[in-house]
């Protein structure tokens, strides 16, 4: 018997030696968005291949409202059917992702 409560103490001694205090560590991500500046202009002043392209894309599109940024770059407020989205063309009417 006295074996076994000996044994048992050294079994239950080992597990605290393993003990180990471990060290998180956080790290932070920051980000940053550039927002670009669009100017209102007149529907009148969007170039013809920009509409052109717009239609082929989305023949039932109506132009609600048209900006231009520094770059010549369009972004549209289109209205499709009863659904509204924007749209972002380069002058050359090639629709961008953003």
């Amino acid at each position: 018997m006295k074996k076994l409560i000996l044994s048992a103490a050294i079994i239950l001694g080992s597990f605290t030696t393993f003990a180990q205090t471990s060290v998180v560590k956080k790290t932070v991500t920051t980000t940053q968005t550039v927002e670009e500046k669009y100017t209102e202009i007149k529907l009148e002043e969007v170039p013809s291949s920009v509409i052109l392209a717009l239609k082929t894309a989305q023949p039932t599109a109506v132009i609600e409202k048209a900006y231009i940024n520094e770059k010549k770059e369009y972004k549209l407020d289109i209205k499709v059917d009863n659904q509204k989205a924007t749209v972002y063309t380069d002058a050359a009417g090639n629709l961008k992702n953003k």
